[in-house]
């Protein structure tokens, strides 16, 4: 029996990453939001690694922060171990990872959705949404429960008709033995939507007593305090090291001679896996050379002896996943708790959205997260924080966020989800933004503070202290411009001292700092008289100036490809009908219906031959239409 149930601006469908980061902003936004979760206790839950953060991954998460995200201030509260990567290279690599506390994790994370003003949380199963002519109305839940709201966002992760498969053994369900989503699929397709099939999986947890830690290298974290969110103080606490060992060939033998078990080899695995996150049976037939894989064992929390198998992610049959374990030095006497397992799932090819994660075909539809072809946590709250924005910008008749590819890693996220689309789970790596050397994960709130500002995610406290930052940097730059340095004995000695070139007349402090080997505070040493600051702000008078000369070759480079960004496709344009056009780029046009010229320049299929007849049709038409170019 349908009842009515209410009536919302915003509904928010899942709870995972994506999910709880669409509902703050919705709400924060100051839309009446409603956040519906199968399950209360899995709010914020962490299925996979109990890590944030890592390569790019890293840079999404200072960037949603910058933004007036939680996924950064959640981490710092409580993370059992931090550490920075990559910090042999250049500034545009390094990268924060952290371990969480899985349960704690989880548990402030729904303490913020239960606190948040205008936010309802609930428990419910929804089975279909409603949709009228193409415009979308509501969700029913299993128990008939109709919300009525302006906008849905579709967070549902991995679980769209879930599929657990260890071995033999297949049966319906989400991840870690929850309950999966059956109903919703069918529905989402009798509205029009498209729907595919995509696998992921995860290794076994083993009991942290059962592990042999004398045949594995510790891997601690960092001793300095480090912190992902730029507001708060960072905190030294306990860290709880993780350890490295390696498979063995003994590893490799029993699992070669299991192939014919195996799920991803004897065609139960239908959906497409992550590329770049292979299952260790796909590891040994890839890389059939390699005598070893790394493997990490990664705590779970302060309060759990579980540990995760880092590199171990697997769909073997339990009897075999318990015999390769134990072919691991240091777990030859493992006791695994839970077996790792593949799921597979429904997702939505993202080519069906909009820029703003808005579905073209469905107004007021928005979605986000794996449901959108992607894997990661981070990569799920990246979007969650844009779909939030934009469906309270729908609900208030304002101009969507869209970030473009030189403004934020969230936006070569998105572009290349909806312009390119994928053909595996998508995961972000610095490699794919064009732009990296100006979007570091230390100048995020650089780039991005004022947008969410703007938006009202940032309040006016956490805005006064960035503009306060900025101003520092930009007047500390200016001292050093104006600082001369004498070439006097000391100086000289010093210079010596550290390898660097003596100065032969006067120099200006800022070329000094251009130096490679000379640091700010070799310069505090040499002055003596500087003023205090804060490391956040000499780190970026640091970057600022040693990098200065290419950082400003990718302001140049963006400059020239904003013409294209800037140059809006007409909504009158009918490929179809344009001459010297390919067949192919007519096709992908229409598909993906971009909504600028250099959008259309990065769809694979449309050639630069296909953009130069596009731009010669958009200003001949114009023209006869008497429009402008």
């Amino acid at each position: 029996m349908e009842y009515h149930a209410g009536d919302y601006d915003v509904i928010v469908i899942g709870t995972g990453h994506a999910g709880c980061e669409a509902a703050l902003a919705a709400a924060r936004m100051g839309c009446h939001t409603l956040v519906l979760t199968l399950n209360l206790e899995n709010v914020a839950f962490m299925p996979c690694n109990p890590a944030v953060g890592g390569p790019a991954k890293g840079h999404l998460v200072r960037e949603i922060d910058a933004l007036g995200g939680e996924m950064g201030i959640n981490i710092d509260n409580t993370n059992i171990q931090v550490k920075m990567l990559n910090t042999g290279k250049g500034p545009a690599v390094h990268a924060l990872r952290a371990q969480a506390d899985k349960k704690m994790y989880q548990a402030r994370m729904k303490d913020v959705l239960e606190s948040q003003e205008g936010l309802d949380l609930k428990q419910a199963m929804v089975e279909r949404v409603l949709v009228k002519g193409n415009k979308i109305e509501g969700i029913i839940t299993r128990n008939g429960a109709v919300f009525y709201s302006k906008t849905v966002i579709i967070t549902a992760g991995t679980f769209l008709k879930g599929k657990i498969i260890i071995g033999d053994t297949e049966y319906s369900g989400g991840p870690n033995g929850q309950e999966p989503s059956l109903k919703l699929t069918d529905s989402l397709r009798d509205v029009g939507l498209q729907l595919a099939r995509f696998k992921t999986g995860t290794p076994p947890r083993v009991h942290r007593d059962s592990v042999d830690f004398s045949k594995m290298a510790i891997q601690p974290g960092d001793e300095k305090a480090l912190g992902f969110s730029f507001i708060g103080q960072k905190v030294s606490r306990e860290q709880v090291p993780c350890w490295l060992t390696y498979t063995s060939e003994e590893t490799h033998k029993v699992i070669k001679e299991n192939l014919y078990r195996a799920p991803l080899y004897s065609g139960k695995i239908e959906g497409v896996g992550p590329r770049y996150c292979p299952s260790i049976e796909d590891k040994v037939v890839r890389f059939a050379d390699k005598p070893s894989h790394q493997i990490f064992l990664e705590p779970e929390g302060f309060d759990t002896k579980e540990m995760y198998v880092q590199g171990f992610a697997t769909s073997l049959p339990e009897d075999v996943q318990i015999k390769t374990i134990q072919t691991i030095p240091g777990m030859e006497k493992a006791k695994i708790m839970r077996m790792g397992y593949a799921i597979e799932y429904d997702y939505l090819p993202p080519t069906q959205l909009k820029l703003t994660l808005e579905s073209k075909l469905i107004s007021g539809l928005f979605s986000a997260g794996q449901i959108n072809g992607t894997s990661g946590y981070e990569e799920a709250a990246a979007q969650g924080i844009i779909a939030g924005i934009n469906a309270a910008c729908y609900v208030m008749g304002k101009e969507p966020l869209i970030l473009k590819r030189s403004d934020a890693y969230i936006g070569v996220l998105i572009d290349d989800l909806v312009t390119k689309g994928t053909n595996e789970p998508y995961r972000i790596m610095t490699s794919r933004a064009e732009y990296r050397l100006l979007l570091r994960q230390d100048n995020a709130d650089l780039r991005l503070t004022e947008i969410g500002y703007k938006m009202g995610l940032i309040n006016e406290d956490r805005y006064r202290m960035f503009i306060d930052k900025r101003s520092m940097i930009e007047d500390e730059k200016e001292r050093l411009c104006k600082t001369s340095v004498s070439a006097e004995n000391k100086v000289q000695e010093y210079l010596v001292k550290k390898g660097s070139t003596e100065i032969r007349q006067n120099t200006r402090a800022m070329e000094l700092l251009k130096r490679p080997e000379i640091e700010y505070k070799e310069l505090q040493q040499i002055l003596g008289d500087f003023p205090v600051l804060s490391d956040e702000v000499i780190e970026q008078v640091e970057i600022q100036v040693k990098y200065e000369g290419y950082i400003k070759r990718q302001l140049e480079q963006v400059q020239r490809f904003a013409k294209m960004e800037n140059k809006k496709i007409p909504e009158w344009v009918e490929y179809e009908k344009i001459k010297g056009l390919s067949n192919e780029a007519k096709q992908k046009l229409v598909a993906i219906k971009p909504g600028s010229v250099g959008q259309a320049s990065r769809i694979s299929g449309v050639s630069p031959a296909d953009i130069s007849v596009l731009l010669v049709h958009i200003e001949q038409k114009s023209r006869n239409m008497g429009g402008e170019n």
